[in-house]
């Protein structure tokens, strides 16, 4: 799965290194209410930790199960434990070096989101509860990110994640070659732009939907720069829009067109097509209420309550709906026009418009990790 994470530019935490669990184990045994019966104990078994009273300070109130109560203690449990905390000494020691925006970097100010399962929501409150057991300096921040189940529609027995990406990858090298009436897959050039697109597809085919929401995969869905409801269309339209912008560039190089004058004196009144109304009203005023509505993690930093939500969905909706009104737009609207004086208000009134639509289209995709493309 480290794998499958690191393919999608997922910044995944993970210790660099197999963590010694020796110290937890130490405040593990000394923690044991079965310390008696060890002897008898299965292999990998050191015994019960009460995490009754635990539960009870927090109070139920604070969303854990209020079944909690004893919490089997294995070798394997202690060593996801030593995992989680190597991993959040490396995210210290990064705040130490000036790599993250933690001036007062501290286990106090460190938030651990737990993403799990509905199926494994229960153990891990109890990895949750037991870290602060036996942890002193364990993050008292932690919060639960609860996903639905991901199935896939007729397929019989067990897809991996190592399958699933390279089934999405084929798609997109067999969607380019229709494209280009060629295969790119052995280009060295295309290479990134593929492994881009791959992300993308399978970024907002899983973030589309609500993460608490059950997901079912359709392999049998084509890979498409026209499919308009696919990251790969999104794509596609980002690279339309540096297209667009590396053509006025060269044409301004050539002497055809003038180099673009200052924004206030642009007459934005020359903006007439319903096209341009649907980009500025629907895309690019209504952005920053769409930030604040999807950072829902760091609102949820300090709010009560053991869990909080991802809305992801929202963000997948707003750019596939931006990219269609600039498609529909771009298709119909000869942007750069005739290099003549008269005619280069309009365009630049335009050109200003499109350059509010690529930043916000950027910065969306930024928060799905996805870099934007020039080409595709």
């Amino acid at each position: 799965m480290s794998t499958f994470l690191q393919q999608l530019r997922v910044d995944w935490p993970a210790a660099s290194e197999r963590a010694s669990v020796e110290a937890l184990r130490s405040r593990a045994l000394a923690e044991l209410t079965s310390a008696g019966d060890r002897g008898a104990l299965p292999r990998g078994v050191l015994g019960n930790v009460c995490l009754k009273e635990l539960v009870e300070g927090l109070g139920r109130t604070a969303g854990y199960d209020p079944k909690l109560d004893k919490c089997l203690v294995t070798e394997d449990l202690l060593s996801v434990l030593a995992e989680l905390q190597a991993a959040v000494q490396h995210w210290l020691e990064d705040c130490s070096l000036g790599l993250a925006a933690a001036p007062d970097a501290g286990t106090d100010s460190c938030m651990v989101v737990h993403v799990v399962s509905y199926e494994e929501e229960f153990q891990q409150q109890k990895l949750d509860l037991l870290w602060w057991k036996l942890d002193d300096q364990a993050p008292r921040r932690q919060k639960h990110l609860v996903c639905g189940p991901v199935k896939v529609a007729g397929v019989p027995g067990t897809l991996t994640a190592k399958e699933y990406y390279e089934l999405r990858h084929t798609q997109v090298c067999k969607a380019s070659a229709l494209k280009h009436s060629r295969d790119l897959a052995q280009d060295p050039a295309w290479t990134e732009t593929f492994r881009v697109l791959s992300v993308a597809a399978i970024k907002f085919e899983m973030l589309s939907k609500a993460p608490q929401s059950q997901l079912l995969l359709d392999l049998a869905d084509s890979i498409s720069t026209k499919g308009t409801k696919s990251g790969t269309f999104v794509m596609y339209n980002c690279a339309r829009l540096a297209t667009l912008f590396e053509s006025y560039k060269r044409s301004m190089e050539q002497g055809l067109y003038p180099t673009f004058p200052p924004v206030s004196s642009l007459d934005f009144s020359l903006l007439r097509e319903e096209g341009e109304w649907l980009l500025l009203f629907n895309s690019v005023l209504p952005f920053p209420d769409l930030l604040s509505q999807t950072a829902a993690l760091d609102q949820d930093r300090t709010a009560p309550g053991l869990h909080i939500t991802a809305r992801t969905e929202m963000v997948c909706k707003f750019l596939v709906q931006l990219s269609m009104d600039f498609s529909s737009y771009y298709n119909r609207v000869h942007i750069l026009g005739e290099p003549r004086p008269h005619l280069f208000g309009q365009m630049f009134a335009r050109l200003q418009l499109l350059r509010a639509v690529r930043e916000v289209l950027h910065t969306g995709l930024a928060m799905l990790g996805l870099p934007p493309l020039s080409y595709i």
